[in-house]
């Protein structure tokens, strides 16, 4: 018996499997804001050189504050006052004469800055004065959290491959909302930068192992509408956060704003089960039998499952190496696997480099960040609403393969209209980001189904970390745009056309049970009396012949 058969058994998605995905739905509403925090508290609003020394002075006693500013700063090419130089004494002669004679001295600001409060109140720029010399620090901060998110998928993937998928989630709650709540009371950039990046390292793991808890929980038929239901989780994030940001102005509330809802998730993970096949397969059989007599309690099915006991269970999954540790070289050792590594390694850092770099230019088209940050989430709807109709018709690797190559055009198409078309290049960039919501959905059940369970989480880990290396970068490369003004968009283009290819190389597995070990990757998978298994389709195939033969012959 098959793990799929004894789930389908039970109700492979009765109110117990809802009971998982309702929880770990709900426990990951809030890592999407998380992950879009430096859109907004890493803002630099208009500022120029604080003026307010020669106003202690009295020298502006009688001038007006635009007065003031015209004698003290001097005028950009836009006619908006410089933001990082003043005069080195106030040029009175300014106020007869509009012209600014290109010999008057300038000095850096001598004083600190005033800032535009009009759309925040206060933003990292604002709190630590990350302006002029120190202004891409301010954008540094969205690296280094997503370098964190990097290490974290790693730490947490290898972690919960260990010692199980349920622990490991309870670690990640807490310390993502504790380094989350100390990241308020930063008393300098540096506190700030390295409890962000203690913040992503942390949540990473609800990401991964709650990804990988809801797929190993249900029956084949039903797993990509749980991919596409995790999926929107991240969809309704993206939307209400731009709410959460358009209320709260200052950066300091709005993270704890976002912090303080995993409250919820900490105490409805005491109703989340270990998952069944982990500890299958790490030899745990009456734990495995304890959580599988509960679901089927829950799914009114307890009569079928009173027939099964444990002995029963411990011949589903057969790894032929006793309690062995799988760790992430696993992942290489063999031919299949390195391969399957490869394609899908590239695949995500494709996947999550376009789709973020997308998500954090909503300043470039002119038009109201929040207001653009908004329709990004919402076109997300859609999009990963279509995954399931598109699963089902074409398969993963044709639906991951397509969005991706949409999202190539879509940025391709973006480079040759006009800067001044805002509306125009807004809407091919919304429907990009329809696309890579697509990618990233299918991506992450596809690539849950096509790692065996003894490293599925070390393979997630593995992916999820590529990704987010992806996601480190993708600020970076929009910096390109000062070197020539579509160069991200060239290089975003390309590496989504480029994943596009790679993706199609990948297997297809809709309809297929989960993988359980390596060897059946490899197809050298052993019964239980040492005999190799034959993979399905061959054997399927084998047996349409021989009675094709039989049929010829009578």
């Amino acid at each position: 018996m098959k793990f799929e058969d004894l789930l389908s058994e039970i109700n492979g998605f009765g109110r117990f499997q809802k009971m998982v995905l309702c929880i770990n739905f709900f426990g990951r509403l809030s890592l999407a804001c998380h992950f879009l925090l430096g859109n907004f508290i890493a803002v630099i609003p208009s500022h120029h050189c604080s003026i307010s020394s020669l106003d202690a002075d009295e020298i502006f006693e009688n001038l007006s504050q635009e007065e003031r500013l015209t004698v003290s700063i001097p005028v950009q090419e836009d006619g908006t006052p410089a933001s990082c130089h003043m005069f080195s004494y106030p040029q009175f002669h300014l106020l007869t004469n509009s012209s600014s004679p290109s010999e008057v001295a300038v000095v850096q600001c001598q004083n600190g800055w005033e800032y535009d409060n009009s759309t925040f109140i206060s933003t990292l720029a604002t709190q630590w004065d990350l302006v002029c010399d120190k202004r891409s620090l301010s954008r540094l901060t969205t690296t280094i959290f997503f370098i964190g998110v990097m290490f974290g998928a790693a730490a947490f993937g290898s972690l919960s491959a260990m010692f199980g998928r349920k622990p490991m989630l309870l670690v990640s709650h807490i310390l993502g909302m504790v380094f989350g709540l100390c990241s308020v009371f930063s008393s300098s950039f540096i506190m700030f930068a390295v409890l962000r990046f203690f913040t992503g390292f942390t949540i990473t793991g609800t990401v991964i192992i709650s990804t990988v808890l809801n797929v190993e929980w249900v029956s084949i038929e039903h797993r990509k509408l749980v991919g596409v239901i995790d999926s929107l989780a991240w969809t309704f994030g993206f939307i209400s956060f731009p709410l959460f940001a358009y209320l709260i102005r200052d950066w300091r509330w709005l993270t704890v704003a976002i912090s303080l809802p995993t409250v919820t998730a900490i105490i409805t993970w005491w109703w989340v089960p270990e998952s069944a096949r982990w500890l299958l397969a790490n030899g745990r059989v009456d734990k495995a039998h304890y959580y599988l007599h509960k679901c089927a309690a829950m799914n009114r099915k307890e009569k079928v499952f009173g027939t099964i006991k444990p002995e029963n269970l411990a011949k589903i999954i057969v790894t032929g190496r006793g309690n062995r540790k799988y760790s992430y070289l696993d992942l290489v050792r063999t031919p299949k696997m390195r391969r399957l590594s490869l394609l899908t390694g590239i695949t995500w850092f494709a996947v999550a480099t376009v789709a973020y770099g997308i998500s954090f230019n909503i300043s470039s088209f002119g038009l109201n960040m929040y207001l653009t940050q908004f329709v990004y989430g919402a076109i997300e709807i859609p999009a990963k609403l279509s995954i399931f109709y598109l699963l089902d018709k074409f398969g993963r690797h044709i639906t991951q393969a397509g969005s991706l190559l949409f999202v190539g055009i879509c940025l391709m198409i973006n480079i040759f209209i006009p800067k001044d078309k805002s509306v125009v290049r807004t809407v091919i960039a919304v429907l990009g980001k329809g696309c890579s919501a697509t990618s990233f959905g299918t991506v992450i059940l596809y690539t849950s189904e096509l790692y065996p369970t003894v490293v599925r989480q070390n393979g997630m880990g593995y992916t999820s970390f590529l990704a987010r290396l992806g996601v480190s970068v993708a600020p970076l490369i929009l910096l390109s745009d000062d070197i020539w003004s579509h160069f991200s968009q060239v290089i975003l283009s390309t590496l989504g056309l480029s994943a596009a290819f790679v993706a199609y190389l990948l297997p297809e597995t809709r309809g297929r049970c989960l993988p359980e070990t390596i060897e059946d990757i490899e197809g050298i998978r052993k019964d239980t009396d040492g005999l190799p298994l034959q993979d399905e389709e061959e054997e399927g195939s084998r047996l349409k012949l021989k009675d094709n033969l039989i049929v010829q012959n009578t």
